[in-house]
């Protein structure tokens, strides 16, 4: 199984030629701002298969994209702050619109509004249907308060009545998009907090990113709890079944245990359309995240689904190698699992077992023939390049 990768460029840093060309070979899907169509293009020229999105925020309005009564031509969002309808914004009990907290500039917006959906979907559609091959929606929110903690919407004042309309425009707005031929992929981070949100927001939707997946800094690793490892991995088997696009986003500095239980739970669970990119720094969107010399370890194709071998460890077998996760709690026991042969870990040690303490994982490799490639005696697929996903 080939690991996938995405690469969120929405800060509007500079690119070079140079990164252009090595990025449009290793990753699946980029996403880039409304104004860098040729940044766009650009990728597609040196990788027709990689997947172009434009940024554009479901859920809110900018007053910094609008000088002088007009509104930019290229927008960050679906509708811009001079030309909306002023029932459009979402307001408070005392009367005064939304400002998201932490972003200035930003103004929610009532997206169960069927006026301000079309406007948005329309606006979307023919500004981008010729540029990119689909839509980044951020901000599919689950929260009545979110950005404004503590205090939600009159027209929305629980949070089930929240997701309701979310659910109402993503449902309206599908067929604009379908009939444009643009792919979309929503942000749903925070859906694990509410049942049965995220299945209801990516049914009418191409795939979700979770922005938050499973490690949350160095020390702050997601165990198993209703609301926990199980929920996001099961966000991932889901949209797998069903045809859909996953995004996940661990956010660490790299470190050996937040990177391996990450990148072990992902392939717990990923198949052809699941793409894994870390993040240290919140919001950091501009030069590609770290490729992992693990992502060309070549695993073969997975022999079946995810097993609990113990509890709350699961185990993933493929024919070069074995993938094991340990989702109880931070500084638990270590629990041994034993394998069938010999195999390889990450430093290329031999093992017949493995002890892994609470949210950790492993990736382990084998001597083997694959189907797409020869792995060697360490294991390693012998890959001297990355292919075009």
């Amino acid at each position: 199984m080939a690991v996938k990768s995405f690469w969120l460029h929405m800060n509007s840093t500079p690119v070079s030629g140079e990164m252009i060309e090595l990025e449009a070979r290793r990753r699946s899907h980029v996403v880039v701002n409304a104004w860098e169509k040729d940044l766009a293009a650009k990728l597609k020229a040196a990788n027709p298969e990689i997947r172009t999105f434009v940024y554009k925020d479901l859920s809110s309005t900018r007053d910094y994209a609008c000088a002088n009564g007009v509104d930019d031509a290229d927008l960050p969002t679906g509708v811009g702050y001079c030309e909306a309808d002023p029932s459009w914004f979402l307001r408070g009990a005392d009367g005064r619109r939304f400002e998201y907290e932490g972003y200035p500039g930003h103004w929610q917006m009532d997206v169960g509004n069927t006026a301000y959906q079309n406007a948005w979907a329309e606006n979307v559609v023919a500004s981008s249907a010729k540029a990119f091959d689909g839509v980044f929606m951020d901000n599919a929110l689950f929260a009545c308060d979110t950005y404004h903690p503590g205090v939600c919407p009159t027209a929305y004042p629980t949070d089930a009545a929240m997701r309701e309309a979310y659910v109402s425009m993503l449902a309206n707005t599908r067929q604009k998009f379908v009939d444009a031929g643009l792919e979309t992929i929503a942000n749903l981070s925070g859906a694990r907090l509410h049942e049965g949100a995220w299945d209801s927001y990516a049914e009418h939707l191409d795939g979700g990113f979770d922005e938050w997946w499973l490690t949350f800094g160095d020390t702050y690793l997601l165990a198993e709890y209703p609301q926990g490892w199980s929920r996001q991995i099961a966000q991932v088997t889901a949209n797998e079944a069903k045809g859909r696009t996953t995004w996940v986003q661990p956010h660490h500095s790299g470190a050996e245990q937040p990177f391996r239980y990450a990148f072990a739970s992902y392939l717990l669970a990923a198949g052809s359309r699941t793409a894994i990119s870390e993040i240290e720094q919140t919001d950091r969107y501009d030069t590609p995240s770290p490729w992992r010399a693990e992502y060309d370890w070549d695993l073969g194709d997975p022999l079946g689904p995810h097993r609990e071998v113990a509890e709350n460890v699961h185990q993933r077998d493929f024919e070069c190698g074995t993938v094991i996760v340990n989702a109880n709690r931070t500084g638990s026991a270590p629990v041994t699992v034993g394998l069938a042969e010999t195999q390889e870990d990450e430093r290329g040690a031999p093992v017949s077992s493995v002890a892994l303490p609470g949210t950790s994982g492993t990736v382990l490799r084998k001597t083997c023939q694959s189907v797409r490639s020869s792995c060697t005696g360490s294991g390693r697929a012998t890959i001297t390049g990355h292919e075009a996903w």
